[in-house]
């Protein structure tokens, strides 16, 4: 199923809510050096508490209800793969390593033969 492309508009109030976001999470990075005579769990709480606060204000935009929309549908697309059997996987696991080696030992004699002709056919330095 495709999706139809949506175009969005960013209103002031979108764009506040944004602002909004970002000071609460700069407001608990700050706290947390500030609170560093207070001890460790204060510190971690006031970021993480400045954090989660900016998160909610940020869902609650345009935005972070967007990207909450592309995280559904992500989930509902993953949903339909089909995922290979374990002999599936196995099987085309050893056919590129089949294939690695092959090519290894293809490209060697290759550099080893140019080399044979060039430096001793043509040269002669050996």
């Amino acid at each position: 199923m495709a999706t139809s492309q949506v175009e969005t508009v960013t209103t002031g109030a979108d764009k506040a809510k944004l602002a909004v976001a970002l000071l609460l999470v700069l407001a608990g990075f700050v706290a947390y050096f500030m609170l560093a005579p207070q001890g460790v769990y204060a510190q971690w709480g006031a970021l993480i508490v400045g954090v989660l606060a900016g998160v909610a204000v940020f869902l609650q935009s345009a935005a972070g209800k967007g990207l909450v929309d592309f995280g559904r549908e992500a989930m509902r697309e993953l949903r339909k793969v089909v995922w290979p059997t374990r002999k599936e996987a196995t099987q085309t696991t050893m056919f590129v390593f089949a294939f690695a080696l092959v090519m290894s030992l293809f490209l060697w004699l290759t550099d080893k033969t140019l080399e044979w002709v060039l430096y001793s056919l043509v040269l002669g330095w050996r």
